[in-house]
């Protein structure tokens, strides 16, 4: 497999049926209603199958009464099989990612913000594409007219829970080739009485006769729900630039991503056509997977070369890329890795290997920054209950970079190199836009509830003795717009706080004249 880098309201008798008619908008759902709880954690459940006649088609979609456009059929379709399955003869896993077509839609489970106030950015919910789980079958099969049996059971979900999506296409795929519709609506009917999912909770989901569990020892364990997407270990900063783990020249944007008349997108693809290597010659990253080789310390495979040496078809694993690393490579870690290969230490082990240090790293280069970001908040006793919060001040880059030579990467971590490089290059990228624009809310909704502390903390009936009522109706309204921003948990502060808060309200609305009473609190 190649990865190619830029720079940078269902009805509760749902059952089982064919595709029906393209639409891009989606039913109203409120959260009592019928598979509120399946839309909790699945968009749909699609069924692809092989037709001689139409190629690759959607044999059914259930609930039947989900609706995707034609352009979402066809991508589901075209990534559902792998692009040389010729020779994936058996069952075949893997996951895409594509653009819901329209851009980003009301999303069917309602409560998004309440699970993303409390859920790692790279746990969210996404707005504007859909990810396929998908379990591919490929076997021998007389009676079939091709010779094969080619059919794929694919999860559709906003949720990047890549794990738990293939744990769960590992129960009941198998069973459903078997079975066939019985089984699925089942299946589909057992997600829907699982509760949400609630970042921080341990959930127990019953599936088959199988309780998977995440966290807590149980039939099935799964240490967590998305350990195998690798953009998960840089959590504590976003990925903020398209990704496709599975692509293919059929897909919507092809001609979007291929073209040549300008710049390379920011967008990583992961392909398995060589048609690719020749295409996308000209992306200043390419990284060509191949089978391991165990001579020397060092293979091939691991040392950088220059796209220049990218021409054939034929062209070795490795990879190619058109920039200078800024940090030297982690020697040890990689003779750690292929020492682990020679002694076929389990996957799993190895994987907690590689995360670990990908986290350790990117916690060392992002520490100076949150440290640096968190100078730039006005101190709390600048914070005075009637007066506007003083602002944030800006972001230097100059400034942050001089604070590196005492506080810099080098205090956690022992790669030696060029930071200061680096560091110039993250701050031309999107990540570092994403970064600190998701750092700024922060400070800022706690700038915000530090004000409202201090508020509810202060003498409210000394500050309306010599008030005007303007100004009396004025600090109502205010406070009553930073409850409702509190209650819908934007807002970080205690519910003794939320208790206060109401509790001046309804004092300062008391001391007002009946009329304005009347206006403020209307029966």
């Amino acid at each position: 497999m190649d990865a190619l880098l830029g720079p940078g309201p269902r009805r509760a008798g749902s059952s089982l049926g064919a595709a029906g008619p393209a639409s891009s908008c989606r039913a109203a759902r409120t959260p009592a209603a019928p598979w509120a709880r399946f839309s909790a954690w699945l968009e749909c459940v699609c069924v692809v199958t092989f037709d001689l006649e139409l190629g690759q088609a959607l044999e059914l979609v259930y609930p039947n009464d989900f609706r995707l456009t034609d352009k979402e059929k066809s991508s589901i379709c075209y990534l559902s099989f792998p692009d040389s399955h010729s020779g994936c003869l058996g069952d075949t896993q893997f996951s895409f990612r594509m653009r819901q077509c329209g851009g980003q839609r009301s999303p069917w489970y309602a409560n998004d913000r309440h699970y993303h106030s409390r859920a790692p950015v790279a746990l969210q919910r996404e707005p504007a594409h859909y990810f396929g789980y998908v379990y591919f079958r490929q076997v021998k099969d007389s009676s079939v007219k091709r010779g094969y049996f080619q059919k794929s059971l694919v999860l559709v979900s906003r949720l990047p829970f890549v794990r738990l999506f293939q744990a769960l296409l590992s129960l009941i795929a198998p069973e459903y080739f078997d079975k066939l519709a019985p089984c699925l609506e089942a299946v589909c009917s057992e997600i829907d009485q699982w509760p949400v999912p609630v970042p921080g909770q341990t959930l127990n989901l019953p599936v088959m006769g199988v309780v998977v569990q995440n966290l807590l020892p149980a039939p099935m364990v799964l240490a967590s729900v998305h350990e195998l997407d690798l953009f998960s270990c840089l959590q504590p900063l976003r990925f903020c630039c398209d990704f496709r783990p599975y692509f293919t020249i059929h897909d919507s944007e092809f001609k979007e991503f291929t073209t040549r008349t300008q710049a390379p997108p920011n967008v990583v693809l992961g392909v398995t056509n060589p048609f690719f290597i020749k295409t996308l010659q000209h992306w200043p990253h390419i990284l060509r997977v191949g089978e391991p080789k165990m001579s020397g310390d060092l293979p091939k495979q691991v040392k950088l070369k220059k796209p220049s040496r990218l021409k054939t078809l034929d062209t070795k694993p490795g990879l190619y890329t058109a920039y200078t690393a800024h940090l030297h490579r982690d020697k040890a870690l990689l003779k750690r890795l292929l020492k682990g290969v020679q002694k076929k230490r389990p996957s799993d082990v190895q994987s907690a290997l590689l995360r670990r240090h990908l986290l350790e790293l990117t916690q060392s280069f992002i520490i100076p920054l949150e440290h640096y970001m968190a100078s730039l908040m006005p101190l709390q006793k600048s914070i005075t209950p009637w007066k506007t919060p003083p602002q944030i001040r800006p972001f230097s880059q100059d400034d942050f970079l001089r604070s590196l030579e005492h506080a810099g990467p080098q205090l956690t971590c022992i790669l030696k190199g060029d930071w200061l490089g680096l560091y110039r290059r993250f701050f031309k990228s999107p990540h570092f836009d994403g970064w600190y624009r998701q750092r700024h809310k922060e400070m800022a909704l706690k700038l915000e509830a530090l004000h409202l502390e201090a508020i509810c903390e202060a003498n409210i009936e000394t500050w309306m003795k010599d008030k005007s009522e303007v100004e009396v109706v004025d600090l109502v309204l205010k406070l009553r717009e930073k409850l409702v921003r509190a209650q819908g948990h934007q807002l970080p502060v205690k519910e003794a706080t939320l208790q206060r808060a109401q509790l001046y309200i309804e004092t300062v609305i008391g001391s007002l004249p009946k009329d304005l009473q009347a206006v403020l609190c209307p029966p």
